[in-house]
């Protein structure tokens, strides 16, 4: 078995592994990087982020040309089956596998691929596919394995009909019919993509409204359009059973209704990727969701081992990790670096979501004046131009100083429009200002216009 000595060991290639081991080669460090899947980019690049909003933007692009009128005079509208759009989304997936290759090749950081395991606290394991080992051995070592969908032990997910996350990539067919239980992000963005093919989508969800962390009137548009292009969302509930048979699934609820659909998407809760670690031989230990437990420094229990990205759970977005890993790399290197608090969320349904900073309920409950502007897209000349009229911004400022507070979005674009409201929101002092949108020459047309529009019509609000 040959055994590689390293300052750095990376465990996992997605956002928080590559940030991790790029920033510590391009500061002297002799470093490398673990990938069990035969390609790099993690679970981000083949089953989560990337794949998904490939397929979004493949839905959306299909559903634009059969809604649009001047496409009318050139053919009737044109439905694509599932496996076809997947198969197009496929080659931004190899574009990014080549991408994120290079980049280790650049940095000269060694690749080995195979299953991590620990021996001890600074030496790693990798098993490859063919049962070889290499032993790898480090000062320092970084946890970004990510995380999987989290797959209840009570449901067969082996029948050909039910499906995670992960496993409806591989689906092989339209299902006329589809059950989605979760109606978080992950199951929210599915209910649209699969809507926008035409599948009939029941949405279960186990609370009494949908994403209740958005703003309510985000979240009420949000389902507002999700039953315009035929989801049926059912509220408060919870499921007792799922069997499937030849010609589909049945879902059984605990109050009491049963379903059936072609085909069932569980998309409930994710799980961290720390169960084949061997977290046992240095005395680390995972919680129930398979999380590791960090410190504002981004380090374990362990001082030399860290962990960042999904596997430590909140916020399990792809930006997030990127930095956490980043900035973790930054503290083992003795650097400055910044415990990520602060996150935009992006939520990529049709139209999709973005928002930074607290919502309107937020800011009641903890007695903030404030006080709201807001423009809607239908009435901004690039909307019109485009035909994405739906959405709208809106801008949570402080009524006396004028601060701004939060930034909502919901429309095409939302999650690119959010950073201009964010990059103000950050700046010190008085730049912070509601003021900067009135004051600044916006390009015409543009939907960044829609801050200026905004920006007015809150001013108006203001004695």
């Amino acid at each position: 078995m040959a055994v590689h000595t390293y300052d750095v060991v990376v465990i996992g290639t997605g956002p928080a592994g590559e940030s991790a081991a790029i920033n510590a080669a391009k500061h002297g460090m002799r470093v490398a990087i673990v990938e069990k899947q035969t390609q790099v980019g993690g679970n981000c690049t083949h089953w989560g982020t990337i794949p998904s909003k490939a397929l979004r933007h493949q839905v959306k692009q299909i559903m634009a040309f059969n809604t649009n009128p001047m496409f009318r005079d050139i053919g009737e509208p044109r439905w694509f089956s599932f496996p076809k759009v997947m198969e197009h989304s496929r080659v931004t997936i190899d574009k990014q596998v080549e991408m994120r290759s290079r980049f280790y090749a650049r940095n000269r950081i060694d690749l080995f691929n195979g299953v991590a395991r620990f021996k001890d606290e600074h030496t790693v394991l990798v098993r490859d596919r063919q049962e070889g080992m290499e032993e790898l051995v480090a000062k320092k070592i970084v946890i970004a394995t990510g995380s999987r969908p989290y797959r209840p032990a009570d449901i067969n997910f082996r029948h050909p009909r039910l499906y995670c996350s992960d496993t409806i990539l591989s689906l092989s067919h339209t299902p006329r019919t589809l059950i989605i239980f979760g109606a978080g992000v992950i199951g929210c963005e599915y209910a649209s993509i699969f809507s926008g093919l035409g599948v009939k989508v029941d949405l279960i969800n186990n609370r009494d409204s949908l994403l209740s962390f958005l703003d309510d009137e985000i979240s009420d548009a949000l389902s507002y359009h999700l039953r315009k292009h035929g989801v049926l969302i059912r509220h408060n509930e919870e499921y007792e059973r799922v069997e499937g048979d030849e010609s589909g699934v049945i879902v059984y609820l605990k109050s009491g209704k049963k379903l059936r659909a072609d085909a069932f998407l569980w998309a409930n809760g994710r799980t961290g990727n720390t169960d084949s670690l061997g977290l046992e031989s240095i005395g680390l230990e995972a919680n129930g969701r398979g999380q590791l437990h960090v410190d504002e420094h981004y380090r374990t229990a362990i001082p030399h081992i860290y962990a960042a990205g999904d596997v430590i759970g909140w916020p399990s977005l792809a930006s997030a990790a990127y930095d956490q890993g980043l900035n973790s790399s930054n503290e083992l290197l003795e650097k400055d670096y910044r415990y990520v608090t602060e996150v935009p969320t992006g939520i990529y349904t049709i139209p999709e979501i973005s928002s930074f900073g607290p919502n309107e309920r937020e800011l009641t409950e903890a007695k903030v004046p404030y006080e709201v502007a807001q423009a809607f897209f239908k009435d901004t000349a690039r909307a019109q131009i485009t035909g994405d009229t739906i959405g709208m911004l809106k801008i949570l400022f402080h009524q006396d100083t004028l601060e701004i507070l939060g930034i909502h979005c919901f429309g095409d674009q939302a999650s690119e429009i959010v950073h201009i409201g964010q990059a103000i929101m950050q700046q010190k002092g008085e730049a912070n200002s509601l003021n900067y949108f009135v004051n600044t020459t916006f390009n015409y047309p543009t939907m960044a216009e829609a801050y200026r529009v905004a920006a007015q019509n809150g001013l108006s609000r203001v004695f």
